[in-house]
């Protein structure tokens, strides 16, 4: 089973999301933070995920909780999803150019959690979206994910640029590790034979 759907609802947020790992990359995407449905739609459309993510959160004090809590719970959908590991291609990496910005992503479906968040975003606003929340959903997501996740800018000075190339890396080098390798579907992909 390649899908997920959940709530989690806390006194910060109220959120409703469902993943399907064997999508086309349609979304339904409502944070209350347009710069973020940006980003996730993307997501949904590179990755070939199908997203729903529906949020009602504190916006009125900022979108800080709004974007870690859904980093917690696709991190954790995406961890329900994959299951056991059984056939999945486990690594996955991409080189993404977006305009001025180049953005290495590669991520190992491992089963432990770990970051290496190298972004240099100049400004500390995309619109109304604080950029440092970049790095607190990324870590969210990675921990619940329970994914190795490198993140790392080769270049770049477009705030907007930096941010997309890396989600839009993100939602690549995902699709290639979550897919199912056929010659090897009915084994785990480790000498372990458990993730």
């Amino acid at each position: 089973m390649r899908q997920y759907s959940t709530e989690r609802n806390t006194a910060e947020t109220k959120i409703k999301l469902s993943l399907n790992l064997d999508g086309t990359g349609k979304s339904d995407i409502d944070t209350g933070c347009g710069f973020l449905d940006h980003m996730l739609t993307l997501f949904a459309k590179h990755s070939r995920f199908d997203l729903s993510v529906h949020c009602d959160g504190d916006t009125n004090v900022d979108y800080h909780h709004t974007t870690e809590d859904i980093g917690i719970v696709l991190g954790d959908a995406l961890h329900r999803c994959i299951g056991d590991a059984k056939g999945i291609r486990r690594y996955g990496q991409r080189l993404l150019p977006m305009d001025e910005a180049l953005i290495l992503c590669a991520v190992d479906i491992s089963g432990r959690a770990h970051l290496r968040y190298s972004l240099s975003i100049p400004a500390q606003k995309v619109g109304d979206f604080d950029t440092e929340l970049v790095e607190e959903f990324m870590t969210a997501f990675t921990a619940n994910a329970k994914i190795n996740l490198h993140l790392k800018q080769l270049d770049g000075s477009n705030s907007h640029h930096i941010i997309e190339g890396a989600f839009k890396a993100l939602a690549r080098a995902l699709r290639e590790a979550a897919s199912i390798d056929e010659d090897s579907k009915d084994e785990i992909p480790s000498t372990k034979g458990i993730l």
